[in-house]
């Protein structure tokens, strides 16, 4: 009778390990990620481009002369039409275009309105190796390559990638800009570095590398408890702003990157900690070179009242010479060079106060 009553407990507990193994597996075993969103075509296509970039491109400044005049160039990242577009034009006219370069990587499966007048800095900077684009998600790093890519390819003479988005407004004008980063011994007040004549000899990225956000962890693990491994430990491990200046040098080594790429490309099972963008160029410039960098970036973004991840957004009524001047403010720098987020709507307030406050510095 006892051997029966081991037989029937035995059998009841075989039939219930699927139940268990259903109700524990997710906690132990996080389940499979979702399909990757970069297709193996577009996978291949940047491969060419980053070891065309990579081959013939020298992080050295060249462009034929003996003392060639430093470029920015402007990479505007955007899946909706350039709104600010006419304060952007403003903001680069009446500047030789042997001071800067500017690209647009524009995402294909959206419609998008380019801009008509033959004038405008934007009528041929949509670069053409563009892929669709998705928010939290690989291919937002992807895109930012191509355009380290194509202008490293484009012009030997671009020394500084600023990396913008549609959103992204002016707060000085061009020549304060230019001068900040080039000529000002001062600017970048955390590790000032100024020759005989007054003019840095050594050029940093401007870039967030941050260690203490509160949810760096499960942003870490995202992916999977130990996915990033050995490549990335979670003590290498950064955050940033997407909206950073990168140098020439840190772009052509982003270009080349394969190995820390092959991990930032591994869909999340986790979609709310999942921002491969912030992460990514962050994590690679704490790991190769992180006295580089600044470790902030010059783009004020406001983070007071988010929504689903998104900064505040100014609307229109907001816009004033208070809020430029406000937004300006920097702990680090003498000043912010950009600001985001900012309706549509407001490009009308904005032109009205362009001459009068945005580019009197």
């Amino acid at each position: 009778m006892l051997s029966n009553h081991k037989f029937v407990l035995f059998f009841f507990l075989l039939l219930c390990l699927p139940i268990v193994f259903f109700l524990v597996a997710p906690h132990v075993f996080p389940p499979p990620p979702r399909e990757s969103l970069i297709p193996i075509s577009d996978e291949l296509d940047d491969q060419i481009l980053f070891r065309r970039a990579s081959a013939g491109s020298s992080s050295h400044l060249s462009s034929g002369t003996p003392h060639p005049k430093l470029k920015i160039a402007f990479l505007f990242l955007t899946n909706s039409d350039l709104h600010f577009a006419p304060i952007w034009d403003r903001f680069f006219s009446g500047h030789p275009h042997s001071l800067y370069n500017v690209y647009v990587h524009a995402d294909p499966f959206v419609n998008i309105t380019r801009p008509g007048n033959t004038s405008s800095v934007f009528h041929n900077a949509f670069i053409s190796s563009a892929k669709r684009t998705s928010r939290s998600s690989p291919t937002l790093i992807s895109a930012t390559r191509r355009l380290f890519a194509t202008a490293l390819l484009d012009d030997p003479a671009n020394a500084y990638f600023a990396v913008l988005s549609q959103h992204c407004i002016p707060l000085h004008s061009f020549t304060f800009v230019y001068k900040s980063l080039f000529e000002s011994p001062s600017f970048d007040q955390s590790n000032p570095d100024p020759t005989s004549k007054g003019v840095r000899i050594g050029y940093r990225s401007f870039i967030e590398l941050i260690s203490d956000e509160p949810r760096l962890w499960k942003r870490y693990i995202a992916r999977g408890r130990y996915a990033m491994l050995p490549q990335v430990p979670f003590e290498k491990f950064r955050v940033g702003s997407h909206f950073f200046l990168m140098t020439r040098r840190h772009a052509l080594l982003t270009v080349k990157d394969r190995i820390l790429w092959r991990k930032f490309k591994l869909p999340c099972y986790r979609s709310d900690e999942c921002y491969p963008e912030e992460h990514y160029f962050p994590t690679l410039m704490n790991i190769k070179d992180p006295q580089g960098c600044t470790g902030y970036t010059l783009t004020r973004v406001n983070w007071t009242a988010t929504v689903k991840g998104h900064p505040y957004t100014y609307k229109p009524h907001e816009v004033s010479s208070h809020l430029i001047h406000r937004l300006r403010l920097s702990n680090h720098t003498s000043s912010y060079f950009f600001a985001r987020k900012f309706m549509p709507t407001c490009l009308k307030p904005l032109l009205a106060i362009a001459d009068s406050v945005i580019f009197t510095d």
